[in-house]
């Protein structure tokens, strides 16, 4: 079916409706999917579980998706986790920055559910090769 069966990730974004629709794709792919509506809330659950990957959305309010980043970059056992920003900032040369960061992936909301899987698979897939 696809390479995401089985994996676990964690959710993270402040906003309920992106986080409706994204669990609902992955739940329908079959991938552990841990919804957080905070960086804070994901940092807890970093110190219990370890996903394969992150879905971060830039704007949230204390802690940013890209000050996330910056923390589980700084981390030896996190570094490596591979990161998807999920954001809204979709203008010419935000993709570059927001990649320029240390994100692995950018998708642009609204969520595309047809496409999802198959461009996290492709994100994950790249980060590998390097």
């Amino acid at each position: 079916m696809h390479d995401l069966i089985g994996t676990m990730v964690f959710v993270v974004d402040d906003e309920p409706d992106n986080l409706g629709v994204v669990k609902v794709v992955l739940d329908f792919h079959r991938v552990e999917t841990y919804i957080l509506p905070s960086a804070q809330a994901c940092l807890t659950m970093l110190e219990e579980k370890t996903p394969d990957f992150l879905l971060v959305d830039i704007q949230m309010p204390v802690m940013s998706g890209i000050d996330l980043l910056k923390v589980l970059r700084a981390e030896p056992r996190w570094m490596h986790l591979p990161l998807i920003a999920v954001t809204a900032r979709a203008m010419a040369g935000d993709r570059e920055r927001i990649l320029a960061e240390g994100f692995d992936g950018y998708l642009p909301k609204p969520i595309n559910v047809l496409t999802l899987i198959d461009d996290i698979i492709k994100i994950l897939r790249d980060k590998k090769r390097k």
